[in-house]
């Protein structure tokens, strides 16, 4: 009994993977996209997908990269796989506590102690602020590392998962940080979340119009008409700087992960390698997938990026 289910499962997993690589390769992009990896200094994968023309670009794309804050996609998925289960109502009711603190980005951080919040207001500052104490908080009311990684297994992911306080993770942590994934795998969670297809095609509405709230829009995002909708997630530590972004677009919606590693540059300014490479790599996609668009940053936007 126990075989035949992970024979079950194995198939799943061999299906999931299968019916997401089976695309026709967009040879003209990957040449484009390749011609600004190839000077990048460290390792940069990339990986474009067009919705409605299934065409595909890949480089390094089944690579694991580190992910940074781009984990709380999958930690999103996780509290959000417990509210579809009832164990928590979307807007529980919270009190926090300063022993949750993180440092690092976010604002649930400077909140005093026994301070009466919510879930949604934690799930919301975790992607919108890429909020730490935020993650963490709904890292363990997800049930762990170990309960989001069984879902990401359970639905064909075989590279992204959650390293930090997660058992049998420790040698992966050391490697990789918060969490690993490749190019390929987070674009494809992402468009699941677009299409409805996570937990319920009611809470995949709720995530996506979440992480299109987005703060850090200095980045990707800046190349892309503020008037046109883009969910997106980022994630920088010093020598890692990736992010994932799925734009709805006038003439089909597509999705991207610009991921990056072994960073020479790790510099925290705005005209860092990998933040460069992001701006240039969203920027050659619009282009390409808009070409009629006559828009592109307005003069003097730099300084916004600063």
């Amino acid at each position: 009994m126990l075989r035949s289910f992970l024979l079950l499962i194995l198939f799943i997993n061999v299906c999931c993977q299968s019916a997401f690589s089976q695309y026709k390769t967009d040879k003209r992009l990957e040449a484009e996209l390749r011609a600004l990896t190839d000077t990048f200094p460290g390792v940069a994968g990339v990986y474009v997908r067009n919705l409605k023309t299934n065409k595909e670009a890949a480089i390094n794309a089944d690579t694991i990269f580190p992910t940074a804050s781009i984990i709380k996609v999958p930690i999103l998925v996780g509290i959000f796989d417990k509210i579809g289960q009832g164990v928590f109502k979307y807007n529980e009711p919270l009190l926090f506590r300063d022993s949750l603190a993180k440092k690092g980005s976010g604002l649930l951080q400077f909140f005093k102690d026994s301070t009466k919040t919510d879930l949604h207001t934690a799930i919301a500052l975790m992607i919108t602020h890429s909020d730490n104490s935020a993650a963490v908080w709904c890292e363990k009311l997800a049930g762990g590392g170990l309960a989001i990684n069984s879902w990401l297994e359970s639905h064909g992911f075989n590279d992204t998962r959650l390293n930090n306080r997660t058992p049998g993770r420790e040698p992966n942590r050391q490697i990789y940080g918060w969490g690993q994934t490749t190019p390929r795998e987070m674009a494809r969670l992402v468009t699941m979340i677009r299409n409805g297809e996570v937990v319920s095609p009611a809470a995949s509405q709720t995530m996506y119009r979440i992480m299109t709230h987005v703060f850090w829009d200095e980045y990707a995002l800046s190349e892309i008409p503020p008037y046109i909708q883009s969910a997106s997630k980022q994630g920088m530590v010093d020598d890692s700087r990736s992010e994932v972004v799925l734009v709805n677009a006038p003439h089909g919606d597509y999705v991207f992960y610009v991921a990056t590693k072994n960073n020479k540059d790790q510099r925290w300014v705005s005209d860092n390698a990998a933040w460069q490479l992001a701006r240039k790599v969203s920027a050659l996609l619009w282009r390409y997938y808009e070409p009629r668009s006559k828009w592109k940053p307005a003069e003097g936007a730099e300084k916004y990026w600063e």
